[in-house]
């Protein structure tokens, strides 16, 4: 036990004396516990020591341990006032942040299964709203007359990191890409919306951005761990906090109103490099029309966001304390974020995994597209091609082709064994026509037709379910509980579907066998071969986050 704490003494006088000793006075001097110095003991009881000189001990002494005491204490308060001011502005930072349920909608995505290091795939679904519900927003968006209306996801981006954190991907579906939304419920006002086929920015209009979210994932069939949502004002505010990022034009370009167009976000440049920053940012990210199309946005906002990620590595913001709080104070008040990454720290430790991929590793896409048959200002996804990408998505296979070359393995149907449960002549299976896409109609008679080919193979209580055919992009096997794995996986097998597409679901009470539109036509599930790293369809415009040449073409009518 120390002195302090038996004589009542403030901790601080503990703290002086330590002080005192690094401050080079001798350590006989100044250590209560030193009994053999009874020159120590009599100076501190005021008694005289050998010399008799009381005077000169007391006044050398006592005012060195009062200003050592009163400098320890200011210190403590020090510390005390900077981690109060830390927490402070941490809460601070929080209470910024607005946050919504991350899902509303009806979705039957599942995760992917961790990489042999236990590690996971993180997508994230970042949207722009074209929200006009406050002055500042309808100042930078125009458009006065929908203020009030519930606001359009515009922009739509899946931000993928891969399992092993050494890749990504971002992948933009256009606004105006006809695709089904399942029925969702406004968390808000508790309104439930019923399943619509129509173009994707509505999404958002129809339960807000968890609406969104679930028809990402009845599109893609990837799970969407997250989303972030920022409005006009908020890209601007973040623009500024960046301090502006480096665009290009292949032409002076003016996206302005035309007698044969209406519109235009008002984007004013010379041919060549720009830095944009605050409004102009905003006006290049919303240009449309001189870009050519809604796909020519898509590539102007891929090459900002490549372009930005570049810029703020070049600059190392992360070690730069004035410039992390000032985007951190932007991001809080410019994001709505999906409740779960609802805090500071959260959203910072998303940063810092993001941080780890290296620019070459950083590919920006399109979903592959073609015009829509019902519409041509529409688009609709480009059946196997769009297929394709999604698929390389789930299976976390990466867009470019700049990483370690390792053969890839071969799924083992053995490395998970399971016993079925009961013979299959005794198993009741029941079979789903899920060929409905969003832009082709249903193959009429799967569910017949496959649950006629398991009977043959020995599954004699297998039966086509007669209820609307539903939409999946691949064929699945579900089962409800871990004794049906094996029963699952016999009725895989017999049909050839790959392990891997054996799934546990709370969705059906029973072995289900859902067709989906991968298998439109035969008995026998078509073998597909393995996607490969960098084996992106031709018309997804892929591009590459090192790539420092990237330039805009502009539309001729919009040239000046």
């Amino acid at each position: 036990m120390t002195r302090s704490s038996l004589h009542g003494e403030e901790p601080a006088v503990e703290g002086a004396t330590a002080l005192a000793v690094q401050d080079g006075g001798a350590a006989g001097d100044h250590d209560p516990h030193n009994k053999g110095d009874k020159k120590g003991e009599n100076r501190e009881k005021g008694e005289k020591g050998d010399d008799g000189d009381i005077e000169h001990e007391v006044a050398g002494r006592r005012p060195r341990r009062r200003i050592l005491r009163w400098s320890a204490t200011v210190l403590s308060l020090v510390i005390l006032a900077t981690a109060g001011a830390g927490y402070f502005y941490y809460q601070h930072l929080n209470s910024n942040l607005r946050k919504g349920q991350r899902s509303s909608g009806d979705f039957k995505a599942h995760r992917t299964k961790p990489n042999p290091a236990g590690q996971t795939p993180l997508n994230i679904l970042l949207i722009g709203s074209d929200s006009r519900n406050s002055d500042e927003n309808v100042a930078l968006g125009g458009s006065r007359e929908n203020r009030g209306n519930p606001p359009l996801g515009d922009v739509q981006m899946l931000i993928h990191l891969s399992a092993d954190r050494k890749s990504a991907a971002v992948v933009s579906v256009p606004r105006d890409t006809r695709v089904d939304i399942p029925q969702c419920t406004d968390p808000d006002t508790g309104k439930v919306y019923p399943p619509v086929n129509t173009i994707i920015n509505e999404s958002l209009a129809r339960g807000g951005a968890g609406c969104t979210l679930a028809t990402w994932e009845n599109l893609t069939g990837v799970y969407i761990d997250h989303w972030m949502m920022i409005d006009f004002a908020g890209v601007v505010r973040m623009a500024d906090a960046i301090g502006g990022v480096e665009v290009c034009v292949k032409h002076n370009v003016w996206d302005r109103n035309l007698q044969t167009q209406r519109g235009g976000s008002g984007l004013k440049l010379t041919a060549g490099k720009h830095k944009v920053k605050g409004k102009q940012a905003l006006q290049w990210l919303r240009t449309r029309h001189a870009f050519h199309s809604d796909l020519g946005r898509a590539r102007a906002q891929h090459m900002y966001m490549n372009s930005m990620i570049r810029m703020l590595r070049g600059q190392n913001v992360f070690t730069d304390t004035g410039r992390l709080m000032g985007l951190a104070e932007a991001a809080t008040q410019s994001l709505q974020v999906s409740e779960e990454i609802g805090t500071v720290k959260k959203l910072y430790d998303l940063a810092m995994q993001l941080k780890t991929v290296p620019t070459d590793r950083i590919t920006m896409a399109t979903m592959p597209n073609v015009t829509d048959p019902q519409n041509p200002n529409h688009v609709i996804p480009d059946g196997a091609n769009a297929a394709k990408m999604w698929k390389m998505l789930r299976e976390d296979v990466a867009f470019d082709k700049n990483g370690p070359k390792t053969e890839a393995k071969k799924p083992s149907e053995d490395e998970t064994p399971a016993t079925p449960s009961v013979a299959a002549d005794r198993l009741g299976v029941l079979v789903q026509n899920a060929t409905r896409t969003s832009t082709r109609a249903p193959v009429s008679g799967r569910a017949g037709e496959i649950s006629r080919q398991l009977r043959r193979k020995g599954f004699t209580r297998a039966t086509a379910d007669t209820s609307a055919a539903g939409s999946a992009e691949e064929t699945v096997v579900r089962y409800p509980s871990a004794d049906l794995e094996g029963d699952a996986r016999s009725v895989a097998k017999a049909l050839g579907i790959p392990m891997s597409s054996v799934k546990r679901s709370t969705d059906v009470s029973g072995v289900t066998v859902v067709v989906g539109a991968d298998w439109r036509t035969g008995v026998t599930y078509p073998k597909e071969s393995a996607p490969k790293a960098g084996d992106l369809p031709e018309n997804s415009d892929a591009l590459n986050g090192s790539d420092e040449s990237q330039c805009m073409d502009v539309y001729e009518p919009y040239r000046w």
